[in-house]
């Protein structure tokens, strides 16, 4: 199709867009350590959120669109109300950089993929860690829950997928 707009106010490179599920918000992320809302039908920057001290890896929204979390260099993933901008919580417990993260299709877990070899399960309501999985021998470099919200996959440098129940941890 053609080119509708190029959004333009990074100063480094993006390394991330999600839309919002209600389609009302586009979020970027960028190694300028800032997430960037824009309205999806314009293209109108709508926030700058600011806070991560690293690149910014990843950006997810909730399935209710009202939260959006992010992933940085920083070693942490944080929790943005998505109307306001406003920083809710940051989530500490990585002992790295934090790649990748996706909230659960049914609202209750939100998945974060770490280069500490690791990936963390998080109450989506609360922030309260719940697991801890590990088996992949390399930094993670992305997760997604199935449409269920019962399994998440895991892709890892050590040349692995893994498939994981999300109510146990177990593979």
């Amino acid at each position: 199709g053609a080119l509708q707009q190029t959004l333009k106010g990074h100063s480094n490179w993006v390394r991330s867009v999600a839309f919002s599920p209600d389609s009302r918000l586009l979020a970027s992320a960028s190694e300028d350590r800032t997430v960037r809302l824009w309205d999806a039908a314009t293209g109108a920057l709508q926030q700058t959120l600011k806070g991560h001290s690293d690149w910014v890896w990843s950006v997810a929204f909730s399935p209710d669109s009202r939260l959006l979390a992010s992933t940085s260099d920083d070693g942490t993933v944080r929790f943005w109300d998505a109307a306001t901008g406003a920083l809710q919580q940051t989530l500490k417990g990585h002992s790295d950089w934090v790649w990748s993260v996706a909230f659960s299709p049914d609202s209750r877990l939100l998945a974060s993929a770490s280069a500490d070899l690791t990936v963390r399960l998080w109450d989506a309501a609360t922030g309260a860690l719940q697991q801890t999985l590990n088996g992949h021998s390399g930094g993670v470099w992305s997760v997604a829950f199935s449409p269920d919200s019962r399994l998440l996959a895991s892709a890892s440098k050590d040349r692995t997928v893994r498939l994981w129940d999300s109510a146990t941890g177990a593979l």
